[in-house]
């Protein structure tokens, strides 16, 4: 059983192997088959034929080659690609910092960034404040308006305006 966190859940029909983590390395099998229950991939992996065979590889993190890698719509990214990359204030090419993480909700990602003073912002992921990303630059230029980051480099929201 795995989890899947992709937004496309026939996504294990198309590959033919993933990986699972191993100690300090990864373990690769083909895929049999696959089928759904609720929100898990249950997938059947060859040489792996009995139930103990099949507990050994609990809680593992699943893994895909960078091959197999689906080929994303202009203006979406994955993950990987963004974090590290340096945000720059888009008027003027000045570093603000780097990406660390992005954390996805409902309503958008948000791009979680250590500042050159040391603290972290978040910036929502959305046009108003992303003006370009260039992952073969390993750069993101962010417009900043009054009150998107405060001079302690911490988000100020409407709630916080309140």
């Amino acid at each position: 059983k795995i989890y899947n966190y992709s937004d496309y859940k026939e996504r294990f029909e198309e590959l033919p192997s993933i990986l699972v983590a191993e100690k300090k390395s990864y373990r690769p099998f083909n895929i049999q088959s696959v089928r759904y229950q609720k929100n898990m991939v249950i997938l059947k992996l060859k040489g792996i034929d009995d139930r103990n065979a099949a507990e050994a590889l609990k809680e593992r993190d699943v893994f895909i080659t960078k091959e197999d890698l689906r080929e994303l719509p202009e203006d979406t990214f994955y993950i990987k690609d963004l974090i590290g990359c340096q945000v720059l204030h888009a008027e003027n090419g000045e570093k603000l910092g780097e990406i660390t993480d992005v954390i996805q909700n409902a309503a958008q990602d948000i791009y979680q960034i250590k500042l050159e003073n040391g603290k972290d912002a978040m910036i929502p992921a959305v046009t108003q404040f992303v003006k370009e990303v260039s992952v073969a630059e390993r750069t993101v230029k962010i417009q900043l308006i009054p009150g998107l980051i405060d001079d302690d480099g911490i988000q100020i929201t409407a709630k916080d305006n309140e």
